[in-house]
Formats: C-alpha cells, structure tokens, sequence
C-alpha cells in the first residue's frame, strides 16, 4: 500500500490550516509526523483519515484517486486513526466498543466468543489491559486508546495513524507496543503514522520523519537523528532548557487527614498529605494507581470514606465540587474536552461562562476580554472559532486563559499533555508565575523529567500505595521509573 497526498489544503476561515502539502507514505515504513502544535499535523492526519475534508487537494492510493469522504470510506480504504482523545462510547462496555464499525455491530454478526477471543489476542500481543465487560467510561485514558488502536486493526487497516499513543503507559508496555508497531510495518508491510510531541519515542521507533511548520512541509529527513537535529527542524533552533526553580513556601493550603479513598480497582486508607503556597507536588505512577483518586478528591470530586479533608481552616470534607471552588481551588482534568471544555461552544461563550456571576451574559465585556487573552496567551485561534476547532496545544492555552490569575490551590491532570516542547515549557511559565504569587499547585504527568523538573516533591504511586520523595533534584529518571514500577528502595 501506498498513499499520497498531492497539494492538500485546508482553511478555517482566514487559517490556512495546512498549506500545498505534497508527501508520499510507502509500505512498510514508520513515519514521525512532528512539529509544533497548530503546526497543522493532526488536520492532515484527519484529511488522510477522513475525519475532515480537504479544501482541495487529492488523496491517492497505490495511485488510485480516494474519492469516497468520511472515517468510514477510510477505513473501507484501510486506513484508520488512532485520535489523542479517543472516540468511543462510553456507555458501552470494552468489547461493545471493540465490536462497533464491524458487520454487525454490537449485535455481534458472529459470536460473542470469536470477539472475545479476538480482542484477548489483541490485548496479549500488545500488552494491553483490557477487560472485555467493564464500561469505556471506567477506563484509564490510555486504555482508551489501546482499545481504539486494537478496534482499528480488527477492522483490517493497512495504513495505522496514531496520536500521542504512549500517553500514560509504562515504560514496559511502550516496549511492547513498539516492537509490535515495527512488526506491523516491517513484517505485514504496513504503515506506520506517529504523531507525537515525545521525540525520544519518534527516535527509537521511526525510520523517517516529517515536519510541518505553520501549515506548510518544511523538510523530511530518514532517521537516526538527534533530539537536537528534530527540535532545529520543528523551531527552527534550539529551545532553552528549563531550570529548576522554587519559590517561598507559606501556610499550609490543605491537609488530608487519613483519608480513606475507593475506586473501582483500589481501596486506599489513611492519606495523610499537606501541601503548603507557593508548592509544587508532583503526583507519579501508572494510570489507575490512584493519583487520579487522590487529585479529584482534592478538588471535591470524588468521596471521602473516611477521614477529613481541610482547606485552610476549613473542612471540606463531605462537600462538593461547587463549594471547593467557593474556597479558590482550581481543577484541571486530563480529558479537555471532555471535562475541561465545552465542544460546541465558542472561546468566547467560554469565557461567558467563567464571567457570568449574575443572570444576564454581558457579551461585551466576554468578547474583549478572549480578545485580550487569545492575544496575552498567543492563541492561535478567534473568539468565535468554536473550542473544537483549535489545536490541543491551543485548547490548553484557552484554558490557562480561562483561570482566575492567583487561585488558592490548582490540582491539574497531565497539564502538557499532547504539547510539543515550546509549549509545554510555555505553560509551566504561567504555572509558575501563579505558584510566585502563593498558589499551591498538584499536579501529575506521564513525563517523568517534568515530574523532576517542577517539582518541589513527589508523591509516586503504586497500586494505590504512596512513597513520598521529598528530595527531588537528587532522584534520576532512571530511579523514579524504577519507582513508578513498585520498586521504592530505587530512592535510596
């Protein structure tokens, strides 16, 4: 199978999203396709998918033209894409949703069993965790996406697109998936298309790359090359190195007070944590250890079972999400649009919202005050343009554009994930501006430099227990990963 895309463009009213953009995919080949966000990646990734259609251009395939437009005469083209919030239904269970799109559908055309043994192969060839009966709305992110990336290869895709899929997974099951990914293209002679701000996975698994720029092609290169060679190609230069900085440490914020905590997999008594202004927790461990738990009851979202929660001199304990807001605690969830955002609504709408203290919207003052921030916040994007519209990188700085400047206590999943370098170091400016003004901040990553890099503490996670790491700039990589896996005498 071979594909090209010839003179694709694509507008979003006065953005010109990707721009001429000629390229050739060959069989049997992995290729990065980099660059920064709003570079314009993911739109071509959808164009070839057909999640969005091209302004003009064409798309061809072993030099037949692609006529047919949607995700489903993609995929009758064998072509699929994995997308960085993937799209299942989460009322229905894990093999519901492995089943969609096929003859059949969930109605199961043939049996329920060849499924189940279709997915059981799947998952132990990759290395997923996949439980066949529990519903897509009580899996991790990352499980999310392996079950999308599975659904896809059950459906008979020759060309795979994959956005972000290492989100979130350990350093053992990334393995696996690469080694699977290079059997897929070098062994079944598929292809490969990586999307992904993580350059050390586009170094150890591609044999070529891309580069997008402001929506245009700005250079190809076959691999090996360095992390410094790839950054010069996304940016032009070298990008500077973020350095560990502190700053004073005041009252104590909050205080969980042998907490007892349950979720679906974990039960985890007596939490005792404080976390005090001007300090930044790092929360670190595998999807479903239990930072998720422990965040989201901090922020008013998930039940206590035992214990008390205070903010300040303020129990909270029993109270929900409304009241801690009340009090100046900020939550930000991994899913944007999911939880942090609105599909549908506009910039503008959005930030209505954050403003509306009364019961009439004063549009106005909404409109400037995006037009003022879309521009203090470098958004790539109009305070009309609807939230979907934007790029993830842009997405994000919407929502460091919607907080309030110095809030008590922000408790923040993942906030870089699926952010090229630039940006991810662009938002921890504004983080840290806020933790100088006396915010506490909690926050987790599947990043582990940037656990080590921001934080003034760490908290890792293993199967709902917690070892906490008080002297951070003294842990390698290599030990918090060791860590991260359950071996807790690696901080030693």
């Amino acid at each position: 199978m071979n594909i090209e895309l010839l003179h694709i463009h694509k507008r979003f009213g006065p953005v010109h999203a990707n721009n001429d953009i000629t390229v050739n995919f060959n069989e049997g080949r992995i290729i990065g396709v980099l660059g920064e966000n709003g570079a314009g990646k993911s739109t071509l990734m959808k164009i070839l998918s057909g999640y969005q259609p091209a302004t003009s251009g064409e798309i061809r395939i072993d030099g037949q033209p692609m006529t047919a437009n949607g995700p489903l005469a993609a995929i009758a083209n064998g072509i699929g894409m994995l997308q960085q919030d993937p799209l299942d239904v989460g009322a229905f269970t894990v093999l519901e949703n492995f089943t969609y799109g096929q003859p059949g559908g969930i109605f199961f055309r043939k049996s329920k069993k060849f499924y189940e043994q279709q997915l059981a192969e799947y998952a132990q060839r990759f290395g997923f965790d996949l439980p066949p009966d529990v519903p897509a709305d009580n899996l991790s992110i990352a499980q999310r996406q392996q079950l999308e990336m599975v659904r896809l290869l059950a459906l008979g895709v020759r060309t795979l697109i994959l956005d972000e899929p290492t989100t979130g997974i350990s350093a053992e099951q990334k393995d696996d998936l690469f080694d699977a990914l290079r059997s897929l293209a070098h062994n079944d002679g598929m292809i490969v298309l990586l999307v992904s701000h993580k350059l050390e996975d586009v170094i150890a698994l591609c044999d070529e790359v891309i580069v997008l720029r402001a929506g245009e092609l700005v250079g190809a290169r076959e691999m090996p090359a360095t992390t410094q060679e790839l950054v010069a190609l996304m940016f032009g230069g070298e990008l500077p190195t973020p350095e560990r900085t502190s700053a004073p440490i005041g009252d104590t914020v909050l205080t969980l007070d042998d907490v007892h905590l349950r979720g679906e997999r974990l039960d985890m008594p007596h939490i005792s944590v404080k976390v005090r202004q001007g300090e930044v927790v790092g929360l670190a461990g595998l999807d479903g250890s239990g930072q998720e738990l422990v965040m989201r009851a901090c922020a008013g979202l998930e039940p206590c079972h035992g214990g008390r929660i205070m903010l300040k001199n303020s129990d909270m304990t029993g109270k929900g999400y409304r009241d801690y807001l009340k009090q100046d605690v900020i939550f930000g969830a991994a899913g944007r649009i999911e939880e942090g955002l609105v599909a549908g609504l506009t910039l503008t709408e959005h930030m209505a919202l954050v403003m509306n203290n009364d019961p009439v919207i004063k549009w106005n003052a909404a409109r400037e005050r995006m037009t003022k921030q879309i521009d203090h916040y470098a958004i790539r994007g109009r305070e009309s343009d609807n939230i979907e519209q934007l790029s993830g990188g842009n997405q994000q700085r919407v929502l460091m554009a919607l907080l309030p400047d110095a809030p008590s206590l922000m408790v923040l999943e993942q906030p870089t994930r699926g952010l090229d370098v630039e940006s991810a170091n662009w938002i921890w400016q504004q983080l840290l501006a806020r933790r100088d003004s006396g915010t506490a901040i909690i926050f987790s990553s599947a990043e582990l430099e940037e656990l080590v890099t921001y934080s003034d503490r760490l908290l890792v996670f293993y199967a709902g227990r917690i070892h906490e790491v008080t002297d951070v700039a003294n842990v390698s990589i290599d030990a918090l990963g060791h860590m991260i896996g359950g071996e807790f005498e690696a901080a030693h």
